[in-house]
């Protein structure tokens, strides 16, 4: 989700701590402090922002606090319109068909569905306006409306200003993290890959990742790292409340920006070799009783030393060492298989490998 920061995928114990520390904290005391202003005997909504708001990216807080706010403010004033005009759920209409209920429910569904869509923003609906509206319409009581209201704002106001300054985390070591995380799981891969290529084996397995959740791990690690660069950007009083360090390590963020656009070029190779796999069925290795088909198709058993290489290379580039000729040895290899296997068909799985190679090359260029 764009938003959070590329961690491992399991944190660690102490990081799992301190985020549900943090929670907890940012839960109670909004809590209490409605409760002695006397909002409600069960400020329920004071507790709710940090449980709905809080994320491994607490600095994300302060945009998804105002978005939650105005989705609260924007379906009370619906359901409160609504309910001035039409009458609102009795007891008897719980137990017998009221039709003047049903019309009053739908409008109150149909005004917070529009609303929620009509503040589509970050690639998502605002669904705390429905979910305000219909709150709203359920407990109907005098003064309720108005309580909601306070207390989503305190423990909007409590999350947003207490919540980056408990145990806050570093952005730049959070994607630091993620990003040796990433290349770990990519190594695994491609070390799996080249294993059953070389093999004669089928050119994928279970542990190809059919979802594209490892694929945009370092896309979301970028955009973390370039919202905190930003962040460190800001006059000094903000970031020290932001806690924010005011220089990332040295060539992080071209390793990121490099392992972003190598995702995108790697998922097209993994997916290459699915569909070849899909339109060719499986090469398993040759069996002398069986017929001619089932020999393993040599343009994959010879691709086996190819991915190696560039799964080198790209390792190597994103540790921040010298990989040229890691890189070299890479585009050997893709000479010499271009060479022997000249077809449209194996050009096309070679692409993903080859743009690898330019990306690598484009970063070992920019570091010069």
């Amino acid at each position: 989700m764009p938003g959070t920061v590329a961690v491992p995928h399991n944190p660690p114990p102490r990081a799992r701590l301190r985020s549900a520390t943090r929670l907890a904290v940012c839960a109670a005391v909004p809590w209490f402090l409605c409760l002695w202003w006397g909002t409600s005997t069960v400020p329920v909504p004071a507790a709710l922002p940090a449980v709905l708001i809080l994320r491994e990216d607490v600095y994300a807080a302060p945009r998804l606090g105002w978005n939650r706010l105005v989705g609260v403010v924007v379906g009370v004033a619906l359901s409160t319109f609504v309910l001035h005009w039409l009458p609102p759920p009795s007891a008897s209409s719980v137990t017998s068909v009221s039709a003047a209920a049903s019309v009053s429910f739908l409008a109150v569904l149909a005004c917070g569905c529009a609303g929620m869509y009509l503040m589509y923003q970050g690639g998502a609906p605002n669904q705390q306006v429905l979910v305000s509206a219909l709150v709203i319409y359920a407990t109907a009581l005098p003064g309720y409306a108005l309580a909601r209201l306070v207390e989503s704002a305190v423990g909007i106001a409590t999350v947003v200003l207490l919540g980056p300054l408990l145990w806050p985390p570093d952005p730049y070591r959070s994607a630091a993290d993620g990003l040796d995380a990433y290349r770990g799981e990519l190594g695994g891969l491609l070390g799996t890959v080249a294993a059953r290529l070389g093999g004669g084996g089928p050119p994928t397995a279970p542990e190809l990742p059919e979802e594209a959740e490892l694929w945009l791990r370092p896309r979301n690690g970028l955009a973390s790292y370039d919202r905190a660069a930003r962040r460190a950007r800001l006059p000094r009083l903000p970031r020290l409340y932001l806690r924010t360090p005011s220089r990332p390590p040295d060539g992080l963020g071209e390793r990121l920006r490099l392992a972003a656009r190598s995702a995108l070029t790697l998922q097209y190779f993994t997916q290459e070799l699915r569909e070849r796999a899909r339109t060719d069925g499986p090469c398993a290795a040759p069996d002398p009783g069986a017929g001619p088909g089932s020999a393993p198709d040599p343009a994959l058993r010879d691709l086996a030393p190819l991915v190696r290489a560039t799964a080198r290379a790209l390792d190597t580039a994103l540790r921040g060492e010298d990989c040229a000729a890691d890189l070299d040895r890479a585009r050997g290899l893709d000479l010499a298989h271009r060479a022997a296997h000249p077809t449209r068909h194996d050009a096309v799985l070679r692409a993903g490998l080859h743009l690898t190679h330019e990306a690598v090359a484009d970063h070992v260029s920019a570091r010069r």
